[in-house]
């Protein structure tokens, strides 16, 4: 069964570019396709080894969801912009788009919570049931409006595929308000009981949450950035690199679930904040440079660029060291306690003549160092 969903979005996911030609608009089928590689992948490979957790279903089952959504859509622009409304479906084309846009922010959040096996205690399950009754009755709404508003005018279809214009049926305002604002507060509780669980959690159940949370922290700063890129063109890298970004959180919930590495997440995380650190610190001061030789001293813009390049390469390792060195003291620990434990261990070393000394203290280094279950010295003998 996984297989075959996964196969299904896989179609759905090629089916985009023969319903976008006809517009010459297939820019976005890459984005498409990273959806269907974040979601149904990893869902494929978590149902396959465990059947049992419903988080590989989610995920198979948002994957498949993208596809169609977006599917809908090109077929609803193809319809009403090149056929007229002549096409069949295109009514329940442009009204699903416009109805079920919301599904991935409904879904994903159950992942969090469920996350990592999908068991819950009983007073969790009233949550997940309060908030599925909430999540269900705001797509009903949003598609109950999409389906109001299309039998009251004319059908008009944006570039996405969404109505044009969206008036919500009279009554229904101040509820619908109600729902949708509930659902935040639904998702500060599933983070909670993460949070909560993170607290009490130790051995390989502690290093999945650092997965959970440093996914979804990577995922928030890549929607952030999408919505914050979007308007300049100048930066169209970032906003591709946030894009990437935004599908950190299903890839390292399954890399968590399926316990793959989980030692090296210290590691990730603290090279990553290291290198954003870094990479922030020398655009500052490669900005700040060009500005005070073009605009305080009489160099040409071409000098200007280059004296800032050759600046910020000499001063990129010397500033990495340093703020690895701090980075690692407050997330990775570890690493940075056996480093301090190596390096006392070589300064006593210069020194000692003693073997037997050498050897205890060897012994103790690589112990504070690895914490080895156990550890032997072997010294070769020649006459």
């Amino acid at each position: 069964m996984a297989v075959v969903l996964a196969v299904l979005a896989l179609a759905l996911t090629v089916l985009y570019v023969p319903l976008a030609w006809p517009a010459r608009d297939v820019a976005d089928g890459w984005q498409v396709l990273i959806g269907f590689l974040a979601f149904a992948l990893p869902g494929l490979v978590v149902a396959r080894r465990q059947p049992g957790n419903p988080i590989g279903w989610l995920l198979l089952g948002l994957g498949m969801y993208a596809g169609v959504i977006t599917d809908v859509g090109r077929y609803a622009v193809l319809d009403y912009h090149f056929h007229h409304g002549h096409l069949p479906f295109g009514p329940a084309a442009a009204l699903l788009e416009t109805g079920l846009w919301t599904g991935t922010f409904l879904v994903l959040p159950l992942v969090i919570l469920l996350f990592p096996d999908g068991r819950l205690p009983r007073r969790w399950r009233r949550v997940l049931w309060l908030y599925l009754a909430d999540a269900g009755l705001v797509a009903a709404y949003f598609l109950g409006a999409a389906g109001w508003a299309m039998s009251r005018q004319p059908v008009a279809v944006d570039a996405a595929g969404q109505l044009v214009k969206q008036p919500s049926p009279p009554g229904l305002t101040a509820l619908a308000v109600a729902l949708i604002v509930a659902l935040p507060a639904f998702w500060v509780l599933f983070v909670v009981r993460q949070a909560l669980s993170w607290r009490r959690a130790t051995g390989d159940r502690r290093q999945q949450l650092k997965w959970l949370m440093s996914g979804a922290a990577v995922t928030v700063v890549g929607l952030a950035g999408i919505f914050g890129f979007s308007s300049s063109p100048s930066l169209l890298v970032l906003e591709i690199a946030s894009f990437f970004a935004s599908f950190a959180l299903p890839v390292a919930i399954s890399v968590a679930i399926l316990k793959y590495r989980l030692y090296d997440i210290d590691r990730i995380i603290s090279r990553t904040l290291a290198y954003a650190i870094v990479t922030g610190l020398l655009i500052g001061i490669y900005t700040g440079v060009v500005l005070l030789a073009t605009r305080v001293l009489p160099l040409s813009s071409p000098v200007a660029v280059a004296a800032s390049t050759l600046a910020v390469a000499a001063l990129f390792n010397p500033v990495r060291r340093r703020v690895q060195a701090v980075v690692d003291r407050r997330f990775n620990r570890a690493r940075y306690d056996a480093d301090k434990a190596i390096a006392a261990f070589a300064a006593r070393l210069t020194g000692a003549v003693d073997l037997d000394s050498v050897r205890e203290d060897l012994a103790s280094a690589v112990h504070q160092a690895l914490e080895p279950a156990r550890v032997s010295v072997w010294i070769s003998q020649h006459d």
